[in-house]
């Protein structure tokens, strides 16, 4: 076991720029979007995207989250490193642009908040995503609970050690810097530099199957219905990065005192966000998605596990023909999204 040898308080502020951009790949899009079982068109298909007015295949919502897993390997691995467990508690989504095949993205990462709730650290990260164009793509709040030996068996530390994938220490990559990718000087390149939001996202005309003058508050969004197996599970780790066992492993789920293994809250809230972009038929129309969790899915070794997606139009807004709709997940009858909302534009 591993105790917290820091006040992580005193770290409020820590901030870097990763060294390197990710380029976002048109198979990669591909895996993630059968990874969170999304299949829109337009992540597939490079005509139905054009269609839509895209310069190829669009990214699903929360595909933003994979580049987050690889940039902020250096805070999880320095910064946090007193932690047996970090547990997702809450993630925001803020969409500036559409991510799409060929961009190439560069992270911000910054610890944005602390707060210590009954013995136990809140941590906040915050990702800002530029492109070459030096334009904000999306902004991504992640809340994470850290949890140390006190809180967990103390046996974790070393049977992780056990499972974990191997490969995790590779070396840096040196082929270009985040200054190459945005066609700027390694100078300009330093964090703390004024950032803009791309107005893309915001004043684009969406493509969406539904009109706002045909929606109403309260009205029901079509009700979806998933299942998830371990080797769904095992599948979204890899596609993801996202190395956690308790989601593939059973001992160290028991060791964490959980029932069982656990769906990914990422690959949930990915599933939420594919219900309504499927409703919306332009998943580039969602401009905000936010999503607390308060329950996790449990998947079994010998049967699915199965999550059922409701939604209603929560408010509309005239002016900038959007509206809020909030989203409801369950899993064995448990709410799995305490709350979760999503602004969306519509045409």
């Amino acid at each position: 076991m591993v105790e917290a040898t820091f006040d992580v308080t005193g770290l409020l502020g820590h901030r870097y720029r990763t060294d390197d951009f990710y380029e976002v790949g048109r198979e990669k899009i591909r895996e993630y979007a059968r990874a969170v079982q999304d299949f829109h068109p337009a992540h597939w298909s490079e005509d139905a995207a054009g269609e839509l007015g895209y310069a190829g295949l669009v990214a699903p919502t929360t595909f933003i989250s994979t580049v987050a897993m690889l940039a902020n390997r250096r805070l999880l691995e320095t910064v946090m490193t007193g932690y047996d467990v970090v547990v997702q508690t809450d993630q925001v989504f803020e969409m500036y642009k559409p991510v799409l095949t060929g961009d190439r993205l560069i992270s911000d990462v910054e610890l944005s908040s602390v707060r210590r709730i009954g013995g136990r650290d809140l941590l906040t990260i915050t990702n800002t995503f530029t492109d070459r164009t030096g334009d904000v793509v999306q902004i991504m709040h992640t809340t994470v609970l850290g949890l140390t030996g006190a809180d967990v068996d103390a046996e974790i530390s070393d049977t992780i050690e056990r499972v974990v994938m191997s490969g995790l220490d590779t070396p840096p990559r040196t082929t270009a810097s985040a200054a190459e990718a945005n066609g700027s000087s390694p100078g300009d390149a330093e964090y703390g530099t004024t950032a803009r939001l791309s107005p893309i996202s915001r004043t684009r005309t969406p493509q969406t199957t539904l009109r706002f003058d045909d929606i109403t508050v309260g009205d029901e969004l079509p009700a979806r219905s998933v299942n998830l197996t371990r080797g769904d599970l095992v599948n979204y780790a890899g596609v993801a990065g996202d190395v956690n066992p308790i989601h593939w492993h059973a001992e160290i789920a028991a060791l964490a005192g959980l029932p069982d293994v656990i769906a990914h809250g990422m690959l949930t809230m990915g599933l939420g966000a594919g219900f309504v972009t499927g409703w919306l038929g332009d998943p580039g129309a969602m401009i905000r998605y936010g999503v607390r969790l308060s329950n996790y899915t449990v998947i079994e070794a010998a049967s699915a596990g199965t999550v059922e997606f409701t939604g209603r139009i929560k408010s509309v807004d005239p002016d900038t023909r959007t509206a809020v709709v909030v989203i409801v997940a369950k899993s064995s009858g448990r709410k799995v999204f305490g709350l979760a909302t999503a602004d969306v534009r519509l045409t």
